[in-house]
C-alpha cells in the first residue's frame, strides 16, 4: 500500500472528509439521477435574455472546477463529460444545514444538483440550485488552471487529469471513438463480417516487426502477442466467408516515436475475388466517407497544412515516387553494388546507411531509398503502389515480376495502411518463406516467419483476395490534427514509474 499522503492540502481534505462523515453524509454516494448535460442546456437556453428566470427543472452532475463563495451565496462551475455549466446556491433556498456543507467542498469534488434554469446579469446560463448531493470527495488537489501538467509524459501517464484540465484532450479522445464507430459502420454496410482472431499466436506473421514473447505454463510453449491478425483472417477466407474484418490491438516490440507505439489499434480486412485496385478505391471511399460524416467536409487541418481526403487521390508507383523526390531512376540500377554506390551519394544519415550491409537485393535497396528519402515528404493523402517483391513476401507479383501488387497509404509523412493482392499460390509462398529465412539468418530480425499451418490451409485453395490493413491510431491522428500518436490514445505505453 502506498504511504499515507503527507501533503498539507491532502490532510485538510481528509479533515473535511471526516467532518462530512461525522455529519452523517456519505461522501462516496451510490448514484445520482443525472437527467441533463451542460452542453444540451447551454444549447437549449442560449437565446434567453439576461436576468431571465425559468421554471424549467433540471438535474446536473459533475466535477467542481470553479468555486466562489460570497457569504450566503455561492457560485460554482460543474464540468461533466461534454462541457461545464455554472450553478448558484443561496442559503435561503437550500437551507442553512445543507448550505453549511458547501464549506466542506473543494475544487475537484463531484456533486449533483437539482434546480431551475436562469441567466445572470452577464447573461450566463446557470442552474439555480434547490437541492444538491455530495457524490465524491476528492483527496488530491487538481493542477492549477493556468499551469496544468507541464511534463508531457506526466500528461500521458495521468491521462485522467489531462482530460479534466484540457477539454480539447477529452474531445479528441471522444472523437476517436466516433471515428472507430464510423469505420465499423462503413464495412458493415458493405456486407463485411466482423470476426475475432487470436492475440496469442504460436507463429507471428503478417508484418515486419519484432514480437513480444510470453510463455504458457500449461502448454509449456512460448507464444507471441500478435503483430498482425492477417494470417488468421486469410484462413477464414479459405473457410468460405468472403468479406471479413477485425479491429484489434496488435503489439510490436519496437521503438517509440511520434507515430509508433508498441501497442496500437489495427484494422485488417480480407475480401475474396478482389485485387489491390479494388482496395485502393475502397480506402479512398472510406476516408472520404468518415470525413464527410464527422466534419461535413473532406478538408482537414493538420499542422500548417490543409489535407483533402476527397477522392481520387494521387497515385504513384514506388519507383516513380523515388524518381520524383530524389531525381534518380532506380530502375537503372542493375546490380546491388551499383545501387549501393548511388545510395551512398544521397543525403541519408550514416547510421541509416549501415542498414545497406544487411541487404542483398536491388529491390530491398529501392524500398530503403523510398523510406529514407520519400516518405516524410508525402503530406497530402497519396497511394504508393507496386513494391519490390523482396519486401512484400505475402503479396502477389505484378506482370513485371520484380514488383508486387502492394500499395500503401500515406499522409502527413507517415504510412497509414499496408495493403495488397494476396499471394494465394502455396508453392510460390513457400519459396518466399525460404528467402525470408535467409534474411533472418543475415541479421534481419523482423523477417516474416515460416507458418507451415497457414501454408497447409491455402493448399486447400485460397481464393483471389485483396487484403487491407490500416493503422487506426494514425488515421485518427489525421482526422484530429494530432502530431503525436500518444495524443490519440487513452493510455499510451510509457516507461515504468518507480514509486
Amino acid at each position: 500500500m502506498q504511504q499515507k499522503y503527507s501533503d498539507s492540502l491532502i490532510k485538510e481534505r481528509e479533515r473535511k472528509l471526516s467532518d462530512l462523515r461525522k455529519k452523517g453524509i456519505n461522501p462516496y454516494a451510490y448514484s445520482f439521477d443525472q437527467k441533463d448535460h451542460s452542453k444540451d442546456l447551454l444549447e437549449k437556453y442560449k437565446h434567453l435574455d439576461k436576468e431571465t428566470k425559468t421554471k424549467d427543472l433540471v438535474s446536473v452532475a459533475g466535477r467542481i472546477v470553479q468555486l466562489r463563495g460570497m457569504g450566503k451565496a455561492t457560485f460554482m462551475h460543474l464540468q461533466d463529460q461534454f462541457a461545464r455549466i455554472q450553478i448558484y446556491f443561496r442559503e435561503d433556498d437550500v437551507g442553512k444545514q445543507a448550505y453549511s456543507l458547501i464549506k466542506l467542498l473543494d475544487i475537484g469534488d463531484i456533486i449533483g444538483a437539482k434546480g431551475t434554469i436562469f441567466t445572470t446579469k452577464t447573461g450566463e446560463i446557470s442552474v439555480y440550485v434547490k437541492d444538491f448531493s455530495i457524490l465524491t470527495k476528492g483527496l488530491r488537489q487538481l493542477p492549477e488552471k493556468w499551469h496544468g501538467i507541464q511534463d508531457v509524459e506526466e500528461r500521458y501517464r495521468k491521462r485522467y487529469l489531462d482530460m479534466i484540465m484540457n477539454p480539447s484532450v477529452k474531445q479528441r479522445l471522444l472523437l476517436r471513438t466516433k471515428i472507430i464507430t464510423e469505420l465499423r459502420a462503413f464495412f458493415n454496410e458493405r456486407g463485411f463480417v466482423e470476426v475475432e482472431t487470436p492475440t496469442l499466436q504460436a507463429i507471428y506473421g503478417g508484418g515486419f516487426a519484432k514480437p513480444f514473447v510470453t510463455h504458457h505454463n500449461e502448454l509449456k510453449n512460448d507464444f507471441y502477442l500478435r503483430i498482425s491478425d492477417e494470417m488468421y483472417l486469410k484462413r477464414i477466407l479459405v473457410g468460405g466467408i468472403e468479406k471479413v474484418y477485425e479491429i484489434t490491438k496488435v503489439f510490436r516490440n519496437e521503438g517509440i516515436d511520434f507515430d509508433h507505439n508498441p501497442e496500437f489499434t489495427m484494422f485488417e480486412a480480407q475480401i475474396a475475388y478482389k485485387d489491390y485496385k479494388y482496395g485502393m478505391d475502397l480506402i479512398e471511399e472510406l476516408f472520404e466517407a468518415i470525413a464527410k460524416k464527422l466534419f461535413g467536409t473532406t478538408k482537414i487541418k493538420f499542422k500548417d497544412h490543409t489535407l483533402d481526403v476527397k477522392r481520387p487521390w494521387k497515385r504513384y508507383k514506388l519507383v516513380e515516387a523515388v524518381e520524383k523526390f530524389s531525381g534518380i531512376d532506380p530502375l537503372k540500377w542493375k546490380t546491388k553494388e551499383e545501387a549501393k554506390s548511388a545510395i551512398k551519394k544521397m543525403n541519408i544519415p550514416k547510421e541509416k546507411l549501415a542498414e545497406l550491409d544487411k541487404m542483398s537485393t536491388v529491390g530491398e535497396m529501392i524500398a530503403f531509398v523510398f523510406e529514407e528519402i520519400v516518405e516524410d515528404k508525402l503530406i497530402q493523402p497519396v497511394i504508393i503502389y507496386d513494391y519490390p517483391v523482396e519486401v512484400s513476401p505475402l503479396a502477389k507479383r505484378c506482370i513485371d515480376e520484380r514488383f508486387t501488387q502492394r500499395f500503401e497509404v500515406f499522409a502527413f509523412g507517415s504510412e497509414i495502411g499496408n495493403n495488397y493482392s494476396e499471394l494465394n499460390d502455396p508453392q510460390e509462398l513457400s519459396k518466399r518463406f525460404i528467402e525470408e529465412k535467409k534474411k533472418e539468418e543475415a541479421g534481419f530480425e523482423e523477417a516474416q516467419q515460416t507458418d507451415y499451418e497457414y501454408l497447409e490451409a491455402i493448399e486447400y485453395g485460397f481464393p483471389p483476395a485483396c487484403g487491407l490493413g490500416i493503422g487506426v491510431d494514425r488515421m485518427i491522428m489525421l482526422f484530429t490534427d494530432a502530431v503525436n500518436i500518444k495524443e490519440v490514445m487513452f493510455f499510451p505505453t510509457l516507461k515504468l514509474k518507480k514509486f
